[in-house]
């Protein structure tokens, strides 16, 4: 049994003051649990958070000072902070990585099956739902660039149904770019426009060439007309790159209501090797995190362990919008080394490092 309590000076906050996650379980069969409580911001009392667990020998108490989204109170393991200025061992590199993109999806005609619709336009800004749009929303008939592309979209899908002589099929088109504002400079990566027929390629845009590509024979003629329109191909380009990319810094007050940022909680635990009783495998977990992109990486002492021994889940997405990745190596259950788990994220004002705790083997 756990139990946290937060403090004001030497008194405990009273529970109906406090919200509660309640004690819920982490998918490594550990369980987590967080206790929140509202203040005044220019408030000058000392507040603690006070953890008793039957692991700690004695409880421990975090002063609110040290409780920034840098840090967190794990049992297995001990907490540090990436030291200040240049002389950094991570060569600090804040990871601030965007993207925005639209895609929408048109049928040629009706089915009549509820939830699919002949028309529908979806906004994704890192990966997270800004824009929704289908023919049936009253509310997108104020007016706005998702509904005006749906005559559009029903026009060309005319033509291809008459070129392709299909029944019933689906074209969709997805446009949108990615950028890096890494260390405060914005750095364009990539810029998709692209067209798919029943799901398969169809046409997209060549950004450095500013030239359509045709895949497929059926879609040669509409690269054709499109390239010899020189305006269409300029504006493709321009937009990809000089519009999009300030869209993902600084989105537009209806995107930003839609967005929340959301630092990791960061986990080191070991356990034993089911394959050699004397190995362990040494984990680090970072979970609840948004955007998605991160920087986590297991360390020897201030040394990277390399990729080809670590074992990875990749980013994966959790059932809150939120992301969680998780990163293992196997050591030797006697091994007298300090390993560390150090995570950078959007959210961070520095890196965290978290060190991990005592490696014991009962063989």
């Amino acid at each position: 049994m756990m139990f946290p309590i937060l403090r004001k000076f030497t008194t405990e906050i009273p529970d109906h003051l406090i919200t509660s996650s309640g004690v819920r379980p982490n998918d490594d069969e550990t369980y987590q649990l967080r206790k929140s409580v509202e203040i005044q911001e220019d408030d000058e009392a000392d507040y603690y958070c006070y953890v008793s667990h039957r692991t700690l020998t004695e409880p421990v108490i975090k002063q609110w000072e040290e409780l920034t989204s840098e840090t967190s109170i794990s049992l297995a393991g001990q907490e540090t902070r990436e030291p200040e200025g240049p002389t950094s061992v991570s060569g600090v590199r804040q990871v601030e990585k965007h993207s925005l993109y639209y895609i929408y999806s048109a049928l040629n005609k009706d089915v009549s099956l509820p939830g699919i619709y002949e028309f529908t336009a979806l906004g994704l800004l890192d990966d997270r739902e800004i824009d929704y749009y289908n023919m049936q929303e009253d509310y997108w008939g104020k007016g706005t660039s998702l509904a005006a592309s749906e005559q559009w979209f029903k026009v060309n899908v005319e033509i291809l149904m008459q070129r392709m002589n299909h029944n019933l099929h689906v074209l969709q088109w997805r446009h949108g770019c990615e950028i890096d504002e890494s260390n405060g400079t914005v750095t364009f990566l990539r810029g998709i426009d692209q067209y798919s027929y029943d799901g398969s390629d169809f046409l997209s845009f060549d950004n450095s060439n500013k030239v359509w590509v045709a895949p497929v024979q059926a879609a040669e003629e509409t690269k054709r007309k499109w390239d010899n329109v020189g305006i269409l191909n300029q504006y493709t380009q321009g937009y990809l790159e000089k519009e999009c990319g300030p869209l993902c810094v600084n989105p537009p007050l209806e995107m930003n209501k839609c967005v929340l940022f959301s630092n990791p909680d960061v986990h080191v635990f070991t356990k034993k090797s089911v394959y050699d009783p004397k190995k362990l495998i040494l984990t680090c977990l970072a979970t609840g995190f948004y955007p998605k992109d991160v920087e986590l990486n297991l360390r020897n002492f201030s040394i990277s362990i390399p990729e080809h021994l670590i074992t990875s889940s990749g980013v994966r997405p959790n059932d809150d919008g939120t992301y969680q990745l998780r990163k293992s190596v196997e050591i030797s259950g006697d091994d007298p080394a300090d390993y560390y788990c150090y995570v950078n994220h959007s959210s961070f004002k520095k890196p965290l490092i978290k060190k991990g705790g005592n490696y014991n083997c009962d063989w």
